[in-house]
């Protein structure tokens, strides 16, 4: 059987009061017995995740990131309860079993939810994990076919339905990712003026008002260890809200990087989308308006967004890193990666019939 995701110890300067926490788990969990073992999941560059046990009984606690963040980002209370109100009537959400607004516990929000076990696909298959090209293709539709499934859900039935803010949703992506970005600009960053001028002169109208995920990748879906083809839960619901079903896939395909990219990009890769029998984007692109009945002449737009909205993403980290906010060495290259980003964008630009 192919190894189950695991946590690994604690970057420095991300540790955990084991004593208050095990005083809050007791609390929150009738029965629990025994000192805790904390660890960490090294995936993620945002929020703070952790693997929390006592004997056979495992956890994960979800906190923000330290340092200066983003206002109305990170906001733990919001995402706890879209997973409570989507759990009935979409079954991939982990359960929810606590949920702490006292800052003296832990300085933060943030709260407990079950631990699905099971296999996270991260930058690579692993070691003992070997797909044939055809059953990494089946694997790859069964994935995408979640956020198809998700964007059919009756967002009124699982009393979502006032968690967006209505039509325009496309307008105030595009202005809102804007602002973050000059907000977090840093001088060595180029000033990704040109592309927001392209995205707010190409703006189409939304073409639904769906639930979204906003960051639907492999390495936030859990795998059936016995069976990889059954996708046994989705994570990081942070930024899931009702929105534009072809903004949330021109996201997802920011990170969908193929064996033949060029080398800058090989370098953001963070899912095993390079593998023979891997859907290309345009595949995937077409797969989806297939199965969703979304369809579009041309998703340059999308594309170019999730790129742009990639962008604001690591620059908001890197700009803590860049100010000594955090000391995750993992972050000290996002600077490179937003220029990189902003050349591919410009690039796409210069090529987009639209």
């Amino acid at each position: 059987m192919t190894q189950i995701d695991q946590a690994v110890d604690i970057r420095e300067g991300e540790e955990l009061d084991i004593k208050i926490v095990d005083q809050f788990m007791k609390q929150a969990i009738p029965g629990l017995e025994g000192q805790p073992t904390i660890k960490q999941y090294p995936g993620g560059a945002s929020n703070l995740t952790y693997q929390v046990d006592y004997s056979d009984q495992s956890y994960v606690l979800r906190r923000p990131p330290l340092g200066k963040i983003a206002k109305s980002a990170h906001d733990m209370l919001r995402e706890a309860r879209v997973m409570e109100a989507l759990k009935p009537v979409y079954p991939y959400v982990p359960n929810i079993i606590a949920i702490c607004e006292d800052h003296s516990v832990l300085g933060c929000d943030f709260y407990v939810m079950e631990r699905l076990k099971g296999i996270i696909l991260r930058q690579d298959f692993p070691a003992d994990f070997e797909l044939s090209e055809a059953d990494t293709r089946k694997l790859c539709l069964n994935v995408i076919d979640k956020l198809v499934d998700l964007h059919t859900v009756d967002a009124t039935a699982a009393g979502l339905d006032t968690l967006g803010k209505g039509a325009g949703y496309v307008q105030r992506q595009i202005g809102g990712w804007s602002d973050r970005f000059r907000k977090a600009r840093t001088d060595d960053v180029g000033d990704f003026e040109a592309v927001m001028a392209w995205l707010n002169n190409k703006m189409p109208e939304d073409i639904a008002q769906v639930v979204i995920h906003n960051d639907f990748r492999f390495d936030n879906v859990v795998l059936n260890a016995d069976n990889p083809f059954e996708v046994i839960g989705v994570l990081d619901w942070e930024m899931a809200t009702i929105g534009d079903p072809l903004m949330d896939l021109g996201n997802s395909l920011a990170y969908w990087i193929e064996a033949d990219d060029e080398g800058p990009f090989q370098m953001l890769r963070r899912q095993p989308t390079h593998r023979p029998g891997m859907l290309t984007r345009k595949e995937v692109v077409d797969y989806y308006m297939e199965k969703s009945g979304f369809r579009v002449d041309n998703f340059d737009f999308y594309e170019i967004y999730g790129l742009f909205r990639l962008a604001v993403i690591v620059q908001q980290i890197y700009y803590r890193f860049y100010h000594g906010q955090t000391k995750d060495k993992r972050f000290a290259a996002f600077g490179h990666a937003a220029n990189y980003l902003e050349k591919r964008c410009q690039r796409l630009i210069s090529q987009s019939a639209l």
